[in-house]
């Protein structure tokens, strides 16, 4: 195989229609080598279209797609030499063992006999399915199933890995052990991971494309995308000390630190008290010195940030605003409009 290139998924002004629906509208991303990007969105976003368009199952209307250099569209076998895919509802064939599966499916794959063996016996253990290779694949719970899945799709060691919904019908167990197995590849392969599951997708991704009709309403790391869109931080103080001078002494720690909520006092003499910051920094250390060098007394200190929902419900939301004439929530919309940010 050739020498992977430091960016091995260039997709440009991707259009896919089904008549007059359009599911992927002019989408462009680029995905370097060894990086784990999520992709999240609604149903009915383009998730599963744009992944099926990358792997070959399905052509585009227009734009290109590039895997490893080789344009999907004219050098087809080329492309998907590079890449592994599992589907949101893996097709598997009832009869077949799980060894004999992978076999089948590594000779496909054009693997050397020799090589073969060893590499089965690998993902088996890589994918916790050592003690069901003698199982017959019609027998297995959808658990084993979705694992023997993410076997096939790595047997080979593709430079890009393509997985539509990985932990679907795991338990926490076996989500624990897929998410660990992904978080492997990092740095050795290119892995595109679609989730219902945002927790996996924050834990597991380097960066995170938000897709909205058909459309990239948002991208970056996890904290990235909090910072554009929520755009703050909030710190939780439970302290005692001067409250009127504590405000004095927060520039020190940074410009933009200020008062939210003062809160009131508890019994015991102590506050609770709500600080913010645009700084994406953490401040934790320097509360921690300014405040008690100041004559505060600090008992607990926690550093609040807006979950991966939050971000995914606010980028969403948003997009669907910007389609509409105005800002104003539409009669009969049942969408709940979204706290403010």
């Amino acid at each position: 195989m050739s020498e992977i290139p430091e960016i091995t998924i260039e997709v440009s002004q991707l259009v896919k229609t089904y008549g007059s629906l359009t599911a992927v509208n002019n989408l462009s991303f680029t995905v370097k080598r060894g990086e784990i990007v999520g992709l999240l969105g609604p149903n009915g976003a383009g998730k599963s279209t744009t992944m099926r368009i990358l792997t070959g199952y399905l052509p585009a209307n227009s734009g290109s797609v590039r895997i490893c250099g080789f344009p999907v569209a004219s050098h087809p076998e080329a492309s998907k030499r590079h890449v592994g895919y599992m589907p949101e509802n893996n097709p598997l064939p009832e009869d077949m063992r799980v060894s004999e599966y992978l076999w089948f499916r590594g000779r496909l794959k054009e693997m050397p006999r020799a090589k073969l063996r060893a590499r089965i016996d690998e993902v088996l253990e890589l994918c916790d399915l050592k003690r069901n290779r003698h199982r017959i694949l019609g027998r297995l719970s959808k658990g084993n199933k979705q694992r023997v899945g993410i076997a096939e799709a790595i047997l080979a060691e593709p430079a890009v890995i393509i997985m539509d919904e990985p932990t679907i019908g795991l338990d926490p167990h076996q989500i624990i052990i897929v998410r660990n197995l992904i978080a492997s590849l990092r740095g050795r392969m290119s892995v595109i991971i679609s989730s219902h599951i945002l927790p996996e997708i924050e834990e597991t991704c380097d960066r995170v494309l938000i897709i909205n009709g058909g459309r990239i309403v948002a991208q970056g790391s996890p904290a990235d995308l909090r910072h554009e869109i929520f755009g703050h931080t909030t710190y939780r103080l439970e302290l005692s000390g001067d409250p009127a001078g504590l405000a004095a002494h927060l520039p020190g720690i940074e410009p933009t630190l200020r008062i939210v909520t003062p809160g009131d006092n508890t019994p015991d003499g102590f506050r609770i008290v709500t600080l913010m910051t645009d700084a994406q920094t953490d401040l934790g250390e320097r509360l921690l010195a300014v405040l008690p060098a100041a004559g505060y007394r600090v008992r607990s200190l926690a550093r609040t940030q807006p979950s991966l929902e939050d971000v995914f419900l606010a980028a969403t939301r948003r997009s669907w605003d910007a389609r509409l004439p105005d800002k104003k929530e539409l009669p009969g919309d049942s969408r709940a409009p979204l706290p403010r940010i």
